[in-house]
C-alpha cells in the first residue's frame, strides 16, 4: 500500500515527491542498540540494505538472481533526525526517485510505524554494473521499465556524466 507517511510535524522533514510504494516492517535486535539505549547508526544502514533487497524482490516479482546483480551501491548518505529506541515499531520505506542511463537514485526513510515520526532519511546512488566484466554498465531498459512500472509514475531522468 503506497504511503507518504508524513505525519511527522518536524519542519526539517522534506515531503516526499511521490508516495512510497514499498514498506518493510523491521525487528530491532538487542545488539542493534548502543550504550545510550538508541538504535546504533550502523543498524540504520543495515535496515536500509534489507529494505533495498525486499524492494528489488517486489520490483522483479521475486525473480532476482543474486549472482547476476547488475547494479552496485556507489554512494550512501543518511540524515539522522530522531533517536529510535528498542521497543519502537519501525519500518523502512523505499523508492527509486530518479534514473539515468548508468545509475539510479533511491530514497529510504525509517519511520515509527505507529506515529509516522521520521527517524532518518537515506539517499543511495546505485550504478549499473556488469558482474562478468566487473565494469560499469548501462541500466538495462527492462530494469528501467520494471522500476517505472513499480513506482507507477515516470521516473525523473537525470543527466549522466560523460
Amino acid at each position: 500500500m503506497p504511503t507518504t507517511n508524513t505525519t511527522d510535524t518536524n519542519s526539517r522533514i522534506p515531503v516526499p515527491l511521490h508516495p512510497f510504494r514499498h514498506r518493510l516492517p523491521l525487528q530491532i535486535r538487542f545488539n542493534d542498540i548502543d550504550m545510550l539505549g538508541h538504535l546504533n547508526n550502523g543498524a540504520y544502514l543495515e535496515f536500509m540494505d534489507l529494505g533495498k533487497t525486499h524492494y528489488f524482490k517486489a520490483v522483479t516479482q521475486g525473480n532476482i538472481d543474486i549472482r547476476n546483480i547488475n547494479a552496485v551501491v556507489v554512494n550512501i548518505n543518511c540524515d539522522f533526525l530522531a533517536p529510535t529506541y528498542f521497543d519502537e515499531p519501525i519500518e523502512v520505506l523505499t523508492a527509486v526517485t530518479s534514473i539515468s542511463n548508468h545509475s539510479f537514485r533511491m530514497e529510504q526513510r525509517i519511520i515509527n510505524s505507529t506515529t509516522g515520526q521520521v527517524k532518518c532519511i537515506g539517499h543511495t546512488v546505485m550504478a549499473g554494473f556488469d558482474p562478468h566484466t566487473a565494469q560499469g554498465a548501462e541500466i538495462a531498459p527492462s530494469w528501467v521499465d520494471a522500476l517505472t512500472a513499480y513506482e507507477q509514475h515516470p521516473l525523473q531522468k537525470t543527466e549522466t556524466k560523460q
